[in-house]
């Protein structure tokens, strides 16, 4: 079993130095800053905001994101922890977390993952429109939308609480 660890940004550092993942996904507004020396990972970083519906002068989340959250997660060995980290913890990093896992462990139903999520991290709101995207994608028929609006906002935070979500490997 291996795990996707997800975190804010406050504890990026903290949570390198424990977990030591082989891949990390950064999800920000901005151009991601360098990780941490001493931490050789595959890296990929999608830039966008944390919105659900396009916004002038906003750049929202659309299907290249999920596209290359979707083969970076296909690349990961699963040796080492896979960890996920947006500025707050709660809404893109939960999104994709979930994405992953889903698109990891395809036999898991979608109800069940998002209510170990909401178990895990009560502040997550997964980003509804990541989700979308992904369910569209995976060809889910509408049901991870319907499993992360069954869980419902989360609790209010300023950031979200730094969570392990264990995953199988294919064919285990």
């Amino acid at each position: 079993m291996s795990l996707i660890v997800v975190t804010p940004l406050s504890q990026l550092a903290a949570q390198l130095a424990l977990h030591r993942p082989s891949h990390v996904v950064t999800l920000g507004s901005d151009a991601p800053a360098a990780l941490p020396d001493g931490h050789n990972v595959s890296r990929l970083a999608l830039t966008f905001n944390d919105i659900v519906e396009p916004r002038e002068g906003l750049v929202a989340p659309d299907e290249s994101h999920v596209h290359a959250l979707l083969r970076f997660t296909k690349s990961w060995s699963m040796d080492a922890p896979l960890l996920i980290h947006c500025y707050a913890g709660v809404s893109r990093s939960t999104a994709a977390a979930y994405i992953a896992a889903s698109a990891l462990n395809p036999e898991l139903g979608e109800n069940e993952l998002a209510a170990i999520i909401r178990s895990l991290s009560p502040s997550a709101t997964p980003n509804i429109r990541l989700v979308a995207l992904a369910d569209e994608i995976l060809g889910r028929q509408g049901r991870m939308v319907a499993a992360i609006r069954a869980i419902g906002r989360g609790a209010d935070a300023f950031e979200g609480e730094v969570f392990s979500l264990p995953v199988n490997p294919p064919d285990s």
